[in-house]
Formats: structure tokens, C-alpha cells, sequence
């Protein structure tokens, strides 16, 4: 999902995913028909796809990070063409498992813990931060926590601002816990990630290139 150093082998991989997700995007842009939540939905996609091509050839990711990104990517896109309350892959859930509500804002928040908490173990473990694996999983879950807390109130901000556009980017379908919820999911999201991918995750930082891990 970056411009990738030609030593790397997975230059053709990433490469591929890079025109991938911004064939995605195009896409989805021509697709969604309330083009101000869809920008609202799809910013952090056009903010990560940048980073990751001007820090790869100095900071390099492990390949299973690259694709959890890509993932994350794919499901704001896919909530920010047709709003999260409006997903067909929601209602589909909705009637599977009998809710009061389009689900799939749950799966974007769940997606919202399990990706970040990935960052950040990788972050602390390559710049061996934090000595000790109980106190760097509480300090991952905490920076979940922040994220899933700050995307709240960055809501908050922009029902504020925008009025009518805000709504759809709340998606709370009249759901008065719909924020405790969020932040819930979130935090089970981190949970999941580091109890499900930690070992994957530990063998793949030992196979980076000396140097960068």
C-alpha cells in the first residue's frame, strides 16, 4: 500500500494493493450518493495512503499490518458509499441475527479496535518501548481506547458543524448507548486482535530486514 524499496520482495504485492485500494476508491466515489459522508467516512483512508508511502522505505510494516490497513480501508469505503446504516451487508446481519438496527457500524468499530491495536504493539515492540508483555498490552488497549474515544467526539464535532450531513456519519439509528457501544466494540476488537494474531504478528517483525525491526 506504499511506494516500496526495490530490495523489498513484496514490491509487486504492495504494489498491486496500492492501485487496488485506489481503484476502490475511485469507485466507491462514483457509487455513494451522499458525497459528504462518504468524504467523512473515507478521510482516514486518504490520510493512511499517504503516510504509508512517504514513511515506507525508512519504517517498513510487516506484511500482516499492510493487510489489516487494507482491510480497515475497504470497510470504511464500503460504510462510506452508502452510509453505515444503510449497508446492504447490514441488513443482511440484521435479519441473520434479529437486531432492532442495521449492525454493521459494530463491525467498523470492531475493525476500529482490532487494526489500531496492531499498530500499536508493532510500534512498541520494534521500538522496544515497553518491557514486559502484560503492561504493553494494557498500554495498546489504552491507545485503543483514546482512538475509539477521540473518533467520538470528533462526531460530537461534526454533528455540530454540519447539521443535516451529520446524521448519517452518526449512523445511531435512535440508539441512545450507540457511543458506549462504539467504544465497547472497540475495546473488544483489541482484545481480540492481540489474543487471536500476537504470535503471527511476533514472527513476522523477526523476519524484517536487520535494521528496521
Amino acid at each position: 500500500m506504499s511506494a516500496i524499496s526495490p530490495s523489498d520482495p513484496r514490491r509487486p504485492a504492495l504494489l498491486l494493493t496500492s492501485l487496488l485500494m485506489l481503484l476502490i476508491l475511485a469507485v466507491s466515489f462514483t457509487m455513494t450518493g451522499d458525497r459528504m459522508t462518504w468524504l467523512l467516512e473515507t478521510l482516514p483512508v486518504m490520510i493512511a495512503l499517504p503516510l504509508l508511502w512517504t514513511t515506507h522505505k525508512r519504517y517498513p510494516l510487516t506484511s500482516l499490518l499492510y493487510g489489516l490497513i487494507f482491510l480497515h480501508c475497504v470497510v470504511l469505503i464500503y460504510g462510506g458509499i452508502y452510509t453505515y446504516a444503510k449497508t446492504p451487508f447490514g441488513f443482511v446481519l440484521q435479519d441473520w441475527l434479529g437486531t432492532m438496527r442495521n449492525p454493521y457500524d459494530k463491525i467498523g468499530h470492531f475493525v476500529q479496535g482490532f487494526v489500531p491495536a496492531m499498530i500499536a504493539r508493532e510500534i512498541l515492540l520494534r521500538g522496544d518501548h515497553v518491557k514486559g508483555p502484560w503492561l504493553r498490552s494494557f498500554l495498546i488497549i489504552c491507545v485503543v481506547m483514546f482512538i475509539s474515544s477521540f473518533y467520538e467526539l470528533l462526531e460530537w464535532w461534526v454533528a455540530l458543524l454540519s447539521g443535516e450531513s451529520a446524521e448519517a456519519f452518526l449512523g445511531t439509528q435512535g440508539d441512545p448507548w450507540d457511543t458506549q457501544s462504539d467504544m465497547g466494540f472497540a475495546l473488544l476488537g483489541s482484545i481480540c486482535a492481540l489474543l487471536l494474531l500476537s504470535r503471527w504478528h511476533d514472527r513476522q517483525l523477526r523476519q524484517l530486514p536487520a535494521g528496521r525491526s
